[in-house]
């Protein structure tokens, strides 16, 4: 193998080895000006963009020990979006460009060791943003501890209470 190749599949490596979640888009018919656009909205969630071709994404997978999207059924123009972050917001970004154009779509997604099928992708992309889903979480981990407090504090007014009646009935004797 030609000594550019072998670079190029090192660097392919790399950014799969380095990069949290990858997906596959397909980009077909994209105009230029399109497909700049859709990198500079991917680069304002901290994802990388590039086109590759399908064997060299399969061959550096597989050299990096990603097996499961090494044996991945990848056909077509591809794009691989990478990147360290938050994903929903990579899927988002590739949801909400699909949308206004229709030649962006995902082929399959990889995260945590998964692959992802296109409907994953999809709903990781309904997801609310991240802040959003911490604070669920927040109020959540907060609720048992607030109702703690309502009941106690129900149970200590209506001692308070019959304590005031008990007064109210020893002052009018």
């Amino acid at each position: 193998m030609r000594i550019e190749k072998v670079q190029l599949l090192n660097d392919i490596g790399s950014t799969l080895k380095g990069s949290e979640y990858l997906f596959l888009v397909n980009y077909k018919g994209l105009n230029v000006s399109d497909f700049t656009e859709f990198r500079k909205n991917l680069s304002d969630v901290n994802a990388q963009c590039c086109v590759l071709k399908n064997r060299l994404i399969k061959k550096a997978a597989s050299e990096a020990g990603i097996d499961k999207l090494a044996n991945a059924s990848i056909v077509g123009e591809t794009a691989l979006i990478s990147g360290t972050g938050d994903s929903c917001a990579v899927a988002k970004v590739i949801s909400e460009f699909g949308k206004k154009c229709k030649d962006v779509s995902p082929k399959l997604g990889y995260f945590e060791g998964e692959l992802l099928s296109v409907d994953e992708v999809n709903a990781l992309a309904a997801l609310p943003p991240r802040e959003v889903l911490l604070s669920q979480l927040l109020g959540v981990l907060e609720a048992p501890a607030r109702n703690l407090v309502g009941v106690l504090n129900t149970k200590a007014s209506e001692i308070i209470n019959v304590i005031n009646a008990y007064k109210n009935k020893l002052e009018e004797n």
